[in-house]
């Protein structure tokens, strides 16, 4: 049995996503009052994404909870309703982006900060900040998919809506540049036009190959789990 109910955890997460990102529309940024403002930010995107996918779980479980000992058709359809959409968007946005996120922030970060990172901007985002945008959203995408088995769709259906919402974000990144004149991220501005087009292949190529890990992982952590439940079966008859 699990030491936190996953309903309580999924709350406490929802609720720290809502906490990270007040205080982060808070801080007076100068690129916040540029054009675009947060969301010319993949990170900024990805925290929304986040928190209204913890939203929908914490919707879900409340549903399930409200409609269980009831035999109303039009709730057991909603529920369906929810939990599709609670495992369309962990497969497709939560898993993928927030990987993506996290390992393409350190990894920059840790070759050349200011390549992703500029150290001006300490002057503003406190470290648990900073941790809480592109650290924490691994361990807790992780928690939701040890603690929940979802569905996923297709791959090629998954991997046309990762890719939509790849070539999307590349597309709006080129559209602020047009607009502004400088690219949202400066890694940007010291590559030319062929290596940008090439380095959005390899991130487009890049978020798939972690759609596809989440399908992965996701069949791991429950055909193991049911191998388990099922050999413990076998064991007591």
């Amino acid at each position: 049995m699990a030491l936190i109910p996953s309903q309580i955890l999924r709350v406490a997460i929802l609720l720290s996503y809502f906490s990270i990102i007040c205080n982060y529309k808070a801080i007076d940024m100068p690129a916040h009052q540029t054009y675009g403002g947060s969301w010319k930010f993949l990170t900024f995107i990805d925290l929304v994404i986040q928190a209204v996918f913890f939203g929908v779980c914490v919707l879900t479980d409340l549903s399930s909870l409200l409609t269980k000992g009831t035999a109303s058709m039009e709730q057991e359809r909603q529920l369906r309703k929810l939990i599709s959409l609670r495992d369309w968007m962990v497969a497709v946005l939560a898993f993928p982006v927030g990987v993506f996120v996290v390992t393409m922030f350190w990894t920059l970060y840790l070759y050349d900060r200011d390549l992703v990172y500029p150290r001006l901007l300490d002057n503003f985002i406190p470290q648990w900040l900073n941790h809480g945008m592109h650290t924490t959203v691994l361990p807790f995408i992780i928690i939701e998919m040890r603690t929940t088995h979802h569905q996923y769709p297709s791959r090629l259906c998954g991997l046309l809506a990762v890719c939509s919402f790849a070539v999307g974000y590349v597309l709006w990144m080129c559209w602020v540049h047009n607009v502004t004149g400088v690219w949202v991220y400066p890694l940007l501005e010291h590559i030319g036009p062929m290596a940008r087009v090439l380095f959005f292949a390899c991130l487009t190529g890049l978020i798939s190959l972690y759609y596809v890990l989440g399908e992965i992982l996701n069949s791991y952590i429950w055909d193991s789990s049911r191998s388990a439940v099922e050999s413990n079966k076998d064991k007591t008859d």
